[in-house]
């Protein structure tokens, strides 16, 4: 086992650290946590809108009009639907602070960038005819998810192409006196007009192609094709036995994982929520809510099953108290008391099960709804503290709430084995260390005569 520790030290440790430090991927996770907010708003809007109780839609109709969900929805429209719109402010704005440049600049300039590349043409058919026309306005169907790759692209390489000039130098240079606020207008003059017009030919050059545009050729031979490759159960399982390898060596392999996989998982989560918004069938199992409410409930590795089952069955001193300080934040999704602990690190004992449990949550729930036995996630974004049950009901109906509480058991049945050696464990180590201290403190070896 020592050996295997250390070739997965030595493999692991430096990818883990390669990107963990990553400026761009960092860049891409902060940004989308700056729209995260306004995503969770815009689905508790869309949640009252599509709640999944009949008898609820009959009441809001009784109350507010037969028109009162399209209304409700708004909020939902106006967050999801220009999402990419978000993320690209949001990956500038955080690359262009990790470049130590002016990041609001960065984040205007980004937004002007995807709007050169982005055909801001609609096709239009009169009603009673079938002339198509294409007429100026903002084509909604770039703005969400389909645009979204393009949208991470155009962030980081205009952001890092406006660094580059502005270390350069190349920048206005204003006296002495003039407020600061004008000083940054100025020197985001040249190198923002040398960007914009980089992008602006490649535009150009797009449109004499046959893709047409950049959004086009970025959507057919990139995000499509991703998006499809990460909506396999295959490629789950692959990105959680990563997760949890590093997890293992105490590298938080949520954010290391999530890096590059989220923004896969994202765009799929839109699909399906733009699809349930029009009421049409939804198209994706995997997303990012399969990942947060079925595949890793209670935090990596799904161990709320493994705290209850300490509460039950262990005996050493040290599990019970750490499984009773541990269950509030279980429920929750916070597992760090539990990981680091127990502990989970370098523990090769419960490395098993904390693999284990995640891969066949994510091989049951794939095919439970590839059957048609639980609906797919719908996309709406619950904060990733929701408790089961509740987590379950909510992206996926009452099937998905019961299929949490049988994942639940299975990973307590799972995880049992596993503790109760460890429990074992801890015990005569609780035992020895008794009687040492009994030992300690023992008079048998004093000379009271002497005294």
């Amino acid at each position: 086992m020592k050996k295997f520790i250390s070739l997965m030290e030595k493999f692991l440790m430096p990818l883990a650290k390669a990107i963990g430090e990553n400026k761009y991927l960092i860049a891409i996770r902060d940004g989308f946590l700056i729209s995260t907010p306004m995503l969770i708003i815009g689905s508790i809007f869309l949640l009252i809108a599509n709640f999944p109780i009949p008898i609820w839609n009959t009441w809001m109709t009784h109350l507010l009009g037969d028109d009162w969900a399209t209304k409700m929805s708004m909020p939902a429209s106006a967050s999801f639907d220009v999402m990419t719109i978000l993320a690209v402010v949001g990956i500038a704005y955080s690359l262009g602070r990790l470049l130590e440049i002016d990041a609001i600049a960065a984040g205007v300039m980004s937004l002007v960038l995807f709007f050169i590349v982005t055909p801001l043409t609609i096709d239009f058919t009169p009603e009673g005819t079938d002339k198509l026309y294409h007429v100026a306005g903002l084509p909604m169907q770039w703005m969400g998810s389909r645009g979204l790759f393009l949208g991470i692209i155009v962030a980081l390489l205009g952001t890092r192409l406006f660094a580059i000039f502005v270390k350069k130098g190349w920048v206005i240079k204003m006296p002495a006196g003039v407020p600061p606020t004008v000083v940054k207008s100025f020197e985001s003059l040249i190198p923002g007009f040398l960007v914009i017009t980089i992008f602006f030919i490649i535009s150009w050059l797009f449109s004499i192609t046959p893709f047409g545009s950049v959004q086009d050729f970025i959507y057919q031979f990139l995000q499509y094709p991703l998006v499809k490759l990460g909506n396999t159960l295959g490629a789950m399982i692959v990105a959680y036995l990563f997760l949890h390898f590093f997890w293992f060596f105490g590298i938080n392999g949520s954010s290391v994982v999530g890096a590059v996989f989220n923004p896969v998982l994202r765009a799929l989560s839109l699909e399906n929520l733009d699809a349930f918004k029009h009421g049409e069938k939804l198209p994706n199992i995997i997303t990012g809510d399969f990942q947060d409410m079925f595949a890793t409930f209670g935090g990596a590795g799904s161990t709320l099953s493994l705290i209850v089952v300490m509460l039950i069955v262990c005996k050493s001193q040290r599990t019970k108290k750490l499984s009773q300080l541990s269950l509030v934040p279980g429920i929750f999704g916070i597992n760090e008391p539990i990981i680091f602990g127990l502990p989970i690190v370098l523990n090769p004992i419960i490395l098993i099960p904390f693999v284990i449990v995640p891969t066949i949550n994510i091989i049951i729930t794939y095919f439970a709804m590839d059957w048609g036995l639980v609906p797919f996630t719908n996309g709406i974004q619950l904060p990733w503290t929701t408790p089961i049950i509740i987590s379950g009901l909510l992206v996926s109906g009452w099937q998905g709430a019961v299929l949490q509480v049988i994942l639940f058991v299975l990973g307590m049945f799972i995880y049992y084995p596993f503790i109760k050696v460890l429990d074992k464990q801890y015990l005569e180590e609780e035992k020895k260390a008794n009687e040492k201290e009994d030992e300690d403190i023992s008079f048998d070896d004093i000379d009271f005569e002497s005294l």
